[in-house]
């Protein structure tokens, strides 16, 4: 009886230990942790998760051999307006979640997107809040982008009524304010522009109070509040009103030592979109589709749409806009990689999905980012700031969401789009 017993004790370890889900060891790689580079180089993986850090790989794991690789967290984009197929490019460039700020995942979209290990994963604020007739109406005609609208607005559709985030008073920012977070938003975006940096000078704009009443409820009700800030009159008011963070760096005026002292005292992180100034101002995406890491993983669409620009403030000061971040940064304000990327429309163009980060990464570090601050930027920092405890490292217990790169991106920014391979939740990407 104690024979039959124990065979059948044996019998039901074994059949659970074939059921566990099998461990990977991605050895010997460079790991850079989200912060710094680790002396261990083996991160293993069980299931969806990172369940340890070793120096060499155990007998029992399944090894993948990184020798001359650096093994990153996955890359967070702070800034997007993203559809199906933009998470699925994203996905394609290690970038495992973007933020979408404007735009129509809602909780069930999202809920959807979580179980899908062929797209990056996504968190959104739903429509922000402007005043009837503003920023972002004049960016897209009545009838939508040119061509096939395929994607609709840059700015998404939900089925949502757009309207219901047009606010004139205190007590409807609060009302929209709540309509957003009771339909899932994950944050709140607030828009402050009028429009003189945007080709449409004297946009409708909500009133100080207006705003300052939504943020107050965004915060009461646990939320972040994110404020649309292209100008210095933006940026000031955005502060004043309580904003967690700015989606955007002013780019009318030089920074000065007060406008700097004020975002500090302030707590708020800037996310800088570097590449959405740069396109503002002129500039295309042509050198990064020429990269042949870049251009022959996009479609035709996209490839259009990074050659184009939105060319709406050629006046510009480039320069400038990238000593802005460079002072913001050495003063101790927390920078988040964002690119604004959203449809394939070349009137809003010089970015795409996945492969921006990449560059604006790289306009980081021009701007005087060291290479493991600009990767600290599309990590660890955004992770922190929007309450992300689950990515954005590699940690025991994090998601296994990881990119692999040839080269050492730590030292040379560039190797980051070196990609080799790519894992969400622990899903090998197959590529």
């Amino acid at each position: 009886m104690c024979s039959i017993k124990r065979r059948a004790v044996l019998r039901s370890a074994s059949l659970t230990a074939a059921a566990s889900p099998p461990r990977v060891a991605i050895a010997n790689a460079r790991v850079f942790d989200g912060e710094q580079v680790l002396d261990q180089h083996c991160v293993l993986i069980e299931g969806g998760s990172i369940v340890g850090i070793t120096g060499i790989a155990p007998s029992d794991a399944t090894v993948v051999d990184a020798a001359g690789a650096t093994l990153l967290p996955g890359l967070i984009d702070s800034h997007v307006h993203t559809s199906e197929e933009g998470l699925r490019d994203a996905l394609l460039f290690g970038v495992t979640t973007e933020l979408e700020m404007q735009g129509g995942f809602d909780a069930e979209g999202r809920k959807a997107i979580a179980g899908r290990d062929d797209l990056a994963d996504v968190r959104s604020a739903g429509f922000g809040l402007t005043a009837p007739g503003g920023h972002p109406s004049e960016l897209v005609p009545e009838d939508g982008p040119p061509g096939d609208g395929a994607e609709g607005p840059p700015e998404g559709d939900s089925g949502a009524n757009p309207a219901a985030s047009e606010v004139t008073t205190p007590e409807e920012a609060v009302r929209a304010v709540r309509t957003r977070i009771d339909g899932g938003s994950d944050f709140i975006k607030f828009m402050i522009e009028d429009g003189h940096v945007l080709g449409a000078p004297g946009l409708p704009m909500m009133s100080d109070a207006t705003v300052r009443a939504g943020v107050l409820e965004t915060r009461r009700l646990g939320k972040l509040a994110v404020a649309h800030t292209l100008t210095v009159a933006a940026t000031e008011q955005a502060l004043a009103a309580g904003m967690n963070g700015l989606a955007h760096l002013f780019i009318d005026r030089p920074h000065t030592r007060e406008i700097v002292e004020a975002v500090v005292r302030s707590g708020a992180f800037v996310t800088p979109c570097l590449c959405l100034n740069a396109s503002i101002m002129g500039r295309t995406g042509a050198e990064l589709a020429a990269d042949p890491r870049v251009g022959p993983r996009l479609g035709p669409e996209w490839l259009a749409t990074l050659n184009g620009s939105l060319n709406r403030y050629p006046q510009g000061d480039f320069d400038a806009v990238l000593a802005t971040a460079g002072a913001l940064h050495a003063a101790g304000v927390d920078l988040l990689v964002g690119t604004d990327v959203s449809v394939a429309w070349p009137e809003l163009g010089g970015m795409a999905h996945g492969a921006s980060v990449h560059h604006e990464m790289q306009l980081l570090v021009k701007a005087g980012l060291t290479p493991i601050a600009a990767l600290r930027a599309a990590t660890s920092v955004p992770a922190r700031r929007f309450g992300l405890t689950d990515r954005g490292r590699i940690v025991p217990g994090a998601r296994a969401d990881l990119v692999l790169v040839d080269g050492d991106p730590t030292t040379n920014i560039s190797d980051s789009l070196s990609i080799k391979e790519v894992w969400r939740r622990g899903v090998r990407l197959a590529r």
